[in-house]
């Protein structure tokens, strides 16, 4: 079966590991027609914004995508092309796997967590008010007048939104997601010792949901900061995660340094019809177009993809194929030689790394 995929390369070292994993996914044997769209800065000239409607239409229309890192300016500018896909397609789940992977030089071995973040509210929904603004102003003297608190008029505001519907699909999914793949234990992770009525709804729906899989799965709940210490000192204890969007987004990143860094993590987001598929490191604009950059993430969250897609036995292969080659040790980027040896000699361009990957897929 030929499957349609849009294809977002991205910018920084975007194009090049994102042409690393074409090739090792069509050497797996998996039929894709690549249809290829632009996001990001390069964009704006040209189409007078960086999320340009032809590329949301494509990913709606084959409603599978995979990307590259798009830099998102830090402060100013546009806002995150990776917020702007998730709220325009309602892409509810963040999937964050965390494995151990063998030759990495990873400091822990064994790890083996799924993190599953609430990706469409709390403070990333984007609702803001600048300092001195109109909306600010008005918002403080609301908070003073209902006896809430006292904000200091040069505060800028992010509102926090965390909802009962929100919260019953990501958890919901978390189950059902741990079902399937034969998962021992879901942990809630919220702060509702101190924000009772956002991280406190959160929990009390997670405790609901939990309640209707209490013959099959185990469930428990952890406060974020106590959470971050128990995967520090033993993340065996952990199996699937569920968090709300913010929090999600700094364990996952702690989880991926548990297994060797950003440069190995995969990840996808995934609604009720279209999925993107994505590594979680940045554009790294200084190693681009130097054909250095480690591929791994992009290719294990191709790996997420064809598993997505039905294309199990080829994910396995894929999968089985980048990890041998890891292991051996011999044809690896200058990250994970660095890692294991303390120096970048004998360390491999992007481009070979890929092909060591072809050729172990025979």
């Amino acid at each position: 079966m030929k499957h349609t995929i849009t294809l977002i390369p991205g910018d920084g070292i975007g194009p090049e590991i994102t042409k690393a994993m074409q090739e090792v996914v069509e050497a797996s044997g998996v039929e894709i027609a690549w249809e290829v769209q632009p996001a990001g800065a390069a964009c704006i000239d040209e189409y007078g914004t960086p999320l340009p409607p032809a590329t949301l239409d494509s990913i709606r229309k084959n409603q599978i995508a995979i990307k590259g890192p798009i830099t998102t300016p830090v402060g100013t500018g546009f806002r995150s092309i990776n917020v702007a896909l998730r709220k325009a397609l309602d892409l509810y789940v963040n999937l964050r796997p965390a494995v151990s992977i063998p030759g990495t030089g990873a400091r822990y071995d064994g790890v083996d967590l799924v993190i599953v973040r609430e990706n469409t509210e709390d403070l990333y929904a984007g609702i803001e008010f600048e300092e001195g603004s109109a909306g600010a102003k008005g918002l403080i003297d609301y908070v003073a007048a209902e006896g809430a608190g006292q904000i200091r008029p040069d505060s800028g505001i992010t509102i926090k939104p965390i909802s009962v519907t929100g919260t019953r699909r990501i958890v919901t999914w978390a189950f059902e997601s741990a079902k399937a793949n034969a998962r021992l234990k879901v942990t809630a992770v919220h702060k509702a010792n101190i924000q009772k009525f956002s991280d406190g709804l959160f929990l009390h729906t997670a405790q609901d949901v939990a309640a209707g899989y209490q013959a099959e799965m185990e469930f428990e709940d952890r406060i974020v900061d106590a959470c971050c210490m128990g995967l520090v000192m033993d993340p065996t204890n952990f199996d699937v995660l569920v968090l709300p969007n913010l929090y999600g987004d700094i364990v996952s990143d702690l989880c991926a340094g548990m297994v060797g860094g950003l440069g190995i993590a995969p990840g996808a987001n995934i609604g009720e019809h279209e999925a993107i598929f994505e590594p979680v490191h940045g554009s790294a604009p200084k190693h681009a177009g130097k054909n250095e950059a480690n591929p791994t993430a992009e290719i294990l969250s191709a790996v997420m993809m064809l598993r997505h897609i039905g294309e199990e036995e080829a994910a396995k292969r894929l999968d089985s194929a980048l990890k041998a080659v890891i292991a051996k040790g011999e044809s690896v980027t200058y990250d994970i030689k660095r890692t294991l040896t303390g120096s970048t000699d004998g360390a491999v361009s992007t481009s070979d790394f890929a092909a060591a990957i072809v050729k172990e897929l025979g």
